[in-house]
């Protein structure tokens, strides 16, 4: 199967569960982007990593990590997103020492923020992000998506004493794809994340 590099767009605050945050990957020779669900925690250390400037007082767990790495003369050669299960991604450290590659599992979030430490290049394969990719589309700002946005601002406060598998069990794949185009130009990527999820449940 074949490798697709990614690069990091950004992150942005999640709108529907707190704590939480989207980490949105792009594809590099492409147009696709692959939202992620992560943690706050985790969201704060990419967040410094891609801030060069900043130095935190004392090292957070990646950069320990990476501090230790380095003592023994180990380095992340690359990050791989391997496999998507219902929802989760889930991701490999190629790891080398004195020439001799290891693969460890990790958690996305994590992997991407070693990758940023040890500026490793990250990867996933094909057919993970022909699954899960997102295609961002600009929007006039008169389209019926923009139209749209007042109406949904207005039910947000109802939206939020509904769980996401309520409120969407009801709805069709035609209607899910339609809100899905609808949060990608909103650019709420983990509502988009949410959305292209339940589609694939139901696919």
């Amino acid at each position: 199967m074949s490798l697709v590099r990614l690069n990091i767009k950004g992150i942005s605050y999640s709108q529907t569960q707190n704590g939480a945050y989207a980490l949105l990957l792009s594809e590099q020779d492409g147009e696709r982007q692959l939202p992620i669900v992560i943690g706050a925690f985790e969201a704060q250390s990419i967040a410094i990593a891609l801030e060069k400037d900043i130095k935190p007082p004392r090292p957070l767990t990646h950069d320990l990590f990476k501090n230790f790495s380095d003592k023994f003369s180990i380095t992340i050669k690359q990050v791989i997103i391997h496999k998507l299960v219902d929802g989760v991604f889930y991701s490999s450290l190629i790891c080398e020492r004195d020439r001799i590659e290891q693969i460890i599992d990790a958690r996305t979030s994590d992997a991407v923020a070693l990758a940023l430490r040890f500026d490793a290049p990250i990867f996933t394969y094909k057919n993970i992000l022909d699954k899960a990719g997102i295609h961002l589309k600009t929007t006039d700002a008169n389209s019926p998506l923009e139209e749209e946005k007042i109406e949904e601002e207005q039910e947000i406060s109802t939206e939020k004493t509904v769980s996401t598998e309520d409120k969407w069990k009801n709805k069709s794949i035609k209607q899910l794809e339609k809100e899905l185009h609808k949060a990608v130009a909103e650019e709420n990527y983990e509502k988009a994340a949410q959305l292209r999820d339940e589609i694939s449940k139901r696919e």
